[in-house]
Parts: C-alpha cells; sequence; structure tokens
C-alpha cells in the first residue's frame, strides 16, 4: 500500500510546492498516517445465525444491528454466495434481522466485527442446510423433498474466532481474526492569518480484505473520512455546558468534507473473514487525524500534539513560531 501511495505522495508535493509559490497568506501541505484496526471482541468472539429452507427460497435470520454499515447487504451478500450451489437469485432469499422473537445472539455491531462473524455465521448457517439437502449423487433436494424425507428445513449457524485474549500479565495474544488496513494521504490548506485549516484532498489506499459490497464499503470509507476530519479539526465534547447540540461539539458539515476524495483498494483475501472479507468501518477512523496534522505541519511548520485542531490553536502556535 505504501507503494502503492508513493507516486501519488510524489505528486501532491509537487503541487503543493507548486501551490505555495506566491500563495500570500495561504500555505499548503501534505501529511501521511498509518490507518488499522482489528476486527471482533478480544478472544473466542462468537456470533449465531439460521437458514430456513422454504416454499419460496430460503430465510436468514441474524441479530447484525445496523446502524448505517449495511448489515442487510452483508447478510444478503454472504447467504446467496453460500446458497450458488442450489441456484437461488438474491429476490429469493427472504431476511429476518434484529427480531429477539426469532433470531438469534449474533453479539454486538462494534469492534468492526460484524462482517467477519455474522457474515461467517451466516455462512455457516447456509452450510449447513445446503449439506441436510444434498443428495448422494451430489444434487440438492427441494423443498417437497425435504418435507416428504421428513427432514428438518432450519439450521443454525454459529461461528467462534480461533483466538486467544491477551495474557493480563504480558499484553501477548491472538486476540483477532481479522485486521483491515491502509494508508492515508490529506492535502490541506492553512489560513496563517486565521488559523484555519481547510482539507482540500483525501487519497486512501484501502485494504480490507475481499469487498463484500463496493457501494457499501465505500459508504465506510467516506464516512470514516469525514469523522476523522471532525477530530482532527473541529469536535470537542469536553465542555457538557458549552457543547450542548451536535453542531456545538464541532461536528463537520458538508462543507467541511472535501469533494475530493480518492479511494484505492487492495483486495487481500483474509483466511478467517467470509470469503476473504475483513471489517470496514473502523479503520478508516483510526489515523486520519494525524495525517491532517502532519499536513498541517508540513504546510506552516506548526504541530498541533492536542486535539482538536481549531483555528484559533494553529493561530496561537503560529505566532509562537514567530517568536
Amino acid at each position: 500500500m505504501i507503494e502503492k501511495l508513493r507516486p501519488l505522495y510524489k505528486d501532491a508535493k509537487e503541487r503543493v510546492k507548486n501551490k505555495n509559490v506566491n500563495s500570500g497568506d495561504k500555505k499548503y501541505g501534505v501529511g501521511t498516517s498509518l490507518l488499522i484496526y482489528s476486527c471482533g471482541l478480544d478472544g473466542a468472539d462468537s456470533s449465531n445465525a439460521w437458514a430456513e429452507l422454504t416454499a419460496e427460497g430460503v430465510t436468514v435470520g441474524n441479530s447484525w444491528q445496523d446502524h448505517g454499515q449495511g448489515a442487510d447487504m452483508g447478510t444478503l451478500t454472504i447467504a446467496h454466495e453460500t446458497l450458488r450451489p442450489i441456484g437461488l437469485e438474491p429476490e429469493d432469499i427472504k431476511l429476518v434481522m434484529n427480531d429477539m422473537e426469532f433470531t438469534p445472539d449474533s453479539g454486538p455491531s462494534g469492534g468492526s466485527r460484524s462482517n467477519v462473524l455474522t457474515g461467517n455465521a451466516t455462512r455457516v448457517a447456509c452450510e449447513n442446510l445446503l449439506a441436510a439437502m444434498k443428495k448422494d449423487d451430489g444434487t440438492y433436494m427441494t423443498y417437497d423433498e425435504m418435507v416428504a424425507a421428513k427432514k428438518p428445513l432450519k439450521y443454525d449457524g454459529k461461528w467462534t474466532a480461533p483466538c486467544t485474549a491477551p495474557d493480563p500479565a504480558t499484553g501477548q495474544g491472538d486476540p483477532f481474526p481479522t485486521y483491515m488496513y491502509g494508508v492515508l494521504m490529506s492535502e490541506v490548506e492553512v489560513d496563517t492569518t486565521t488559523g484555519k485549516t481547510k482539507v482540500e484532498k483525501l487519497t486512501m489506499i484501502a485494504d480490507v480484505g475481499t469487498i463484500v459490497n463496493k457501494l457499501v464499503v465505500d459508504g465506510q470509507m467516506y464516512g470514516g473520512l469525514a469523522q476523522g476530519i471532525g477530530l482532527a479539526l473541529s469536535e470537542d465534547f469536553e465542555d457538557l455546558k458549552k457543547h450542548t447540540t451536535l453542531t456545538g461539539c464541532g461536528i463537520p458539515q458538508i462543507r467541511d468534507v472535501p469533494d475530493d476524495i480518492k479511494i484505492i483498494y487492495q483486495e487481500t483475501p483474509r483466511p478467517n473473514g467470509p470469503y476473504g472479507a475483513s471489517g470496514a468501518g473502523e479503520m478508516p477512523l483510526s489515523a486520519p487525524h494525524a495525517s491532517i496534522v502532519n499536513a498541517i505541519y508540513d504546510a506552516c511548520g506548526v504541530q498541533i500534539t492536542k486535539l482538536p485542531a481549531r483555528p484559533e490553536k494553529v493561530l496561537a502556535a503560529l505566532k509562537e513560531l514567530e517568536k
């Protein structure tokens, strides 16, 4: 990923160098950072799902809670891929999700775990159903044949990460089944009269394993980077009396997020992920702030070490630099 970014970095450095010629009070810079995040809860994290053969197709159930990450698409895509041997179309697969009267414990949607843990549990449930449907000649029983043979129609799936939690004494262990990696480059403009920083462009090389659905993964990448801009430049939740609204807390606005965001995927299949997939959501938020403050330093020589790099903080640092 670093090698893929290298020529783009050289181009960006030349671009800001040219922009800094006769730029007046505006200074331009480039910064980079390495992004990494794990998938799962420490140790032998588990998730559950089920798959049921019906007269209309297959119904899949899990409790993959969705707060914007695309749980329905993850479930549908992994189930569809697994059920290919019986020739189902996506429209033949019904989802029952997050109804605890019917769906099993799939664990929390946190730690970028769901695509790996619940995705694998969904895969296993569908594989168990296929195993029950399979005939000796390698073909598969129909719904009517399963009913006639009095075979169960519903099959559970459970997947447990082959991991161990870190030793409390040494901190060493093998806690997570997969990881996500990224290399990020930020290009910024710093107004030296006000201290205000504007992110002009973001370029990220991202490796989240096999991409299950590109549109959904794109959403995770863009969303994480947008959050990273807020973390770097504006978000402050410490004064509970002052920061009583999301706007007051500095959540980035549309105008704060550049239109120029380039994401380049590198797909390295993960042995423990469903069909090689890893998680996605938290990797792009793991260190974009480091890239942005590095770019501020490159632009004007100010190293911000306490976030957010609000205008007054950058301006104070610039004045201190002049002394």
